[in-house]
């Protein structure tokens, strides 16, 4: 995962079309959180992922689960867990897509930012690497991203923070949806920067969107919640 902000010298030069970005619910035994009993064991390593299960069923009880997706799917498969959420595009890239029983609105679990895209970044003194690159740039997952970095960078994303960021295109307006709480998840929609003429909003204006809409969300947030507005 890359950080959220980048080290000096550095520059993200494309970013790839996206994958499936929503949570996973994996189980042998249930189709859905929803159908889980009260007390069943659900594991995920993501605070993010804990925090919006917790609000949204708390007769669920969450542990951590660690190790790489291969051990943690073992760790379900010898009863463990009642069932487990990864990322569904890191499933469907191990080739484990059969072993989702379920996705996971955006809604249901905000994801993190720039969950399921793939980034290249290097030096940006390297103009000829950055010519090279800018073709496999797709501009729609570009400017989604690049928002979300933002949100993700002006609200002070990290692992010990559970932070969601989400952007769509939809009929040529950016949605942008942020959510991040330290005792609950509180949550926000907006509607962010429209796209330029060609349908893209890549690099600065992408990412003066992200950042308008974490600034006000910030400004508007309740109870520790944050989330995203509608520019002017």
């Amino acid at each position: 995962m890359l950080p959220a902000g980048l080290p000096p010298g550095f520059v993200l030069a494309a970013i790839l079309a996206r994958e499936d970005p929503r949570d996973a619910f994996v189980s042998l035994t249930h189709e859905n959180l929803a159908a889980l009993p009260a007390g069943a064991v659900v594991g995920t390593s993501s605070l993010r992922r804990q925090a919006q299960i917790a609000a949204r069923y708390p007769a669920l009880a969450i542990r951590p689960l660690r190790g790489n997706v291969e051990t943690r799917i073992a760790k379900l498969d010898r009863g463990d867990y009642a069932g487990i959420v990864l990322a569904a595009a890191g499933l469907v890239r191990l080739g484990l897509a059969a072993r989702i029983r379920s996705t996971l609105s955006v809604d249901e679990s905000l994801p993190a930012a720039g969950q399921a895209a793939l980034g290249v970044e290097c030096l940006a003194a390297r103009g000829d690497l950055l010519k090279l690159l800018g073709p496999l740039e797709d501009a729609a997952t570009g400017a989604c991203v690049r928002a979300e970095r933002q949100v993700n960078l002006a609200l002070g994303g990290s692992c010990t923070i559970p932070l969601g960021a989400y952007a769509e295109i939809t009929g040529g307006c950016g949605r942008y949806d942020a959510a991040a709480r330290a005792g609950g998840f509180a949550r926000r929609q907006a509607y962010g920067a429209r796209r330029r003429r060609g349908g893209s909003t890549r690099g600065r204006g992408a990412r003066s969107a992200g950042g308008r809409a974490a600034a006000r969300a910030r400004r508007r947030g309740d109870s520790g919640g944050i989330g995203a507005v509608t520019p002017p």
